[in-house]
């Protein structure tokens, strides 16, 4: 193999793929990229993969001869990271093919790999589900509701986002048994083409947090408005955009029916400014740490104001009064303050609704005027009086 390429693409690819490189490998060639060079199209594609997570990028690239290699992620990255970008990068290996030189214009490195055939292939899906999604939209629901994914390994499905695609539209929700985010996204999907008896009708997945956070980067840095395909077949599911794609293993199980958990109704409602509230709370945040994160929202409809109060015994205390349009009774209840500083962060409306009934009962934070498009549930936490 002999190919010569850009310091910085070749730097950018490694950094995205090293992503899904396993830190403790459970066999030798896991801790490894795998770097394949095509002399016919011209382009060398780096693939990394740890058995539950894949991701392959592929540069344009000056191949004299094909080949294919796997190389130390993390030595290769810091050396190529390190290496002038105003140089192009040659690598090529010996005749044994386990040695590469890689060559710039301040030096040269030698650096043994494994052979490529050693490494893992990644998980195709030739049949199954396909479907083509909006990028826009589709960051837009992994935005809204990864933050509440579990992360306790014990509770397996909780670690990651259900996908449920009807028609056109998405809906993403996520919870960790505390909270629950669900955002509804219309015209997410080009088409609900399926591309096999499956109808897209219904269809829903569960995926790994972290898998989706990587196709989120992947789509947050995507310059185009082209679709991003996504295939889905026998436990595997893959997102192919251009010449980029991210391959995750689904969740196993029936995912909690977490529409039964929000209230049908409300009887106290809290309107208030979101950038006022984000603030508010990150001020008393600093005492409501130094004690179990509550915060306490008392409600004063005579007076149109909601005090929020953190108290940390031993330390001190603090509240904060906001302006707020208030319906129903008077109430007090708290929350872990992390909770709603996450769902709050997560929304892009001027003003937002917290809904409840009882101290004890499950709240929903909505933005104002948004009926149905993103539910953001919180438990209360019960306080001593």
């Amino acid at each position: 193999m002999k190919v010569v390429c850009s310091q910085s693409e070749l730097n950018a690819a490694l950094q995205l793929v090293s992503r899904a490189v396993a830190t403790r490998p459970t066999h030798p060639v896991l801790a490894n990229v795998l770097l394949t060079a095509d002399a016919g199209t011209n382009r060398l594609s780096l693939t990394g993969f740890d058995l539950n997570l894949g991701i392959q990028t592929s540069l344009a690239a000056s191949v004299e001869t094909s080949g294919a290699i796997t190389l130390p992620a993390r030595l290769l990255g810091e050396i190529v990271s390190r290496l002038a970008s105003d140089s192009p990068i040659t690598l090529a290996t010996e005749e044994s093919g386990e040695q590469v030189q890689l060559t710039s214009l301040s030096g040269s490195y030698q650096m043994r790999g494994l052979p490529a055939d050693d490494y893992p292939e990644l998980p195709m899906v030739e049949s199954g589900m396909t479907l083509k999604l909006q990028p826009a939209g589709l960051v837009q629901a992994l935005k809204g509701t990864l933050f509440a994914s579990s992360a306790d390994e014990a509770k397996q499905l909780l670690t990651g986002v259900h996908l449920r695609f009807n028609a056109k539209a998405l809906e993403a929700a996520a919870t960790d048994g505390h909270r629950l985010a669900v955002l509804q996204v219309e015209d997410a999907l080009e088409d609900a083409a399926a591309s096999s008896d499956d109808a897209a009708e219904g269809f829903a997945v569960t995926l790994p947090a972290r898998s989706l956070r990587e196709v989120e980067r992947l789509m947050a840095g995507w310059r185009s408005d082209d679709p991003v395909s996504l295939f889905c077949d026998r436990g595997q599911v893959v997102f192919l955009a251009a010449d980029q794609m991210v391959t995750s293993r689904t969740l196993e199980g029936t995912y909690p029916n977490y529409g039964q958990l929000i209230p049908d109704g409300f009887n106290r409602t809290l309107a208030l400014d979101r950038r006022g509230l984000i603030a508010a709370l990150e001020r008393i945040a600093v005492l409501a740490d130094q004690h179990n994160n509550v915060v306490k929202f008392t409600s004063q409809p005579d007076e149109g104001v909601v005090q929020i109060s953190a108290d940390a015994q031993d330390v001190g205390s603090g509240s904060e009064s906001l302006a707020a349009s208030l319906t129903g009774d008077a109430i007090q209840i708290a929350f872990n303050v992390r909770y709603l500083l996450d769902g709050l962060k997560a929304m892009g409306s001027d003003r937002v609704v917290l809904h409840c009934n009882a101290p004890t009962t499950p709240a929903v934070l909505k933005p104002e005027g948004d009926a149905e498009a993103f539910t953001y549930l919180v438990m209360p936490v019960q306080i001593r009086s």
